[in-house]
C-alpha cells in the first residue's frame, strides 16, 4: 500500500530502480493505442530519419514514468485522482535504453475535504547515460488517512 499524504514531504525524492525498454514494449504500445507511425514500428524507415532507429512513443514513456513510482510502492491504493500531467520530451528513448524515473516532491497543500491533500510532484526520465529524455510535471490528489479497518495492501 502506497503512502498517505503525510508521510510525504516537500522536496523529498525518490530514484527508482532501471527499466529496460525492449522492442516488443514498443510494439505492444503501438497496439494498445494504435499508433503505428513508421517512426516507431518500422526499422527501414526510421533507419532513414534523424533517430536512424525506431524510438519509442513519447506519452509511452509518462506510463512507464508512473509504473517505476509503482515499484517504489508511493501511491498504490492511496492516489485518488491524477489532476494533471505537463510533460516534455527531450530525446528519443529506443529499444535497448534502460530509464529510469527521478521523482521529487514540489507542492504539497489541504484542500476542502479533510481526508485528502494535493502533492506535486516533478518527474525527470533519465537513460543509461544519465541523460533526461523526459520531464514533467503531476499532480496528484491522495488520502491523508489509510481506509479505516484496512492493513496494509487489504482491500476493503
Amino acid at each position: 500500500m502506497g503512502r498517505v499524504y503525510d508521510e510525504f514531504s516537500l522536496g523529498q525524492r525518490f530514484v527508482t530502480p532501471g527499466r529496460t525498454i525492449t522492442e516488443a514494449d514498443i510494439g505492444a504500445f503501438a497496439g494498445l493505442t494504435g499508433d503505428y507511425n513508421p517512426v516507431h514500428t518500422d526499422a527501414a524507415f526510421a533507419a532513414k530519419t534523424e533517430f536512424k532507429t525506431p524510438v519509442s512513443h513519447g506519452p509511452m514513456g509518462i506510463g512507464i514514468a508512473f509504473g517505476l513510482a509503482s515499484r517504489l510502492d508511493l501511491i498504490d491504493g492511496t492516489v485518488i485522482a491524477l489532476l494533471g500531467v505537463n510533460w516534455d520530451f527531450r530525446a528519443p528513448v529506443r529499444a535497448g535504453d534502460t530509464i529510469r524515473a527521478i521523482i521529487e516532491v514540489t507542492e504539497m497543500r489541504a484542500v476542502k475535504h479533510p481526508d485528502h491533500g494535493l502533492i506535486g510532484l516533478a518527474i525527470a526520465l533519465e537513460n543509461q547515460a544519465g541523460t533526461v529524455v523526459q520531464q514533467g510535471s503531476a499532480r496528484l490528489l491522495m488520502r491523508r488517512r489509510r481506509i479505516a479497518g484496512t492493513a496494509w495492501g487489504e482491500i476493503p
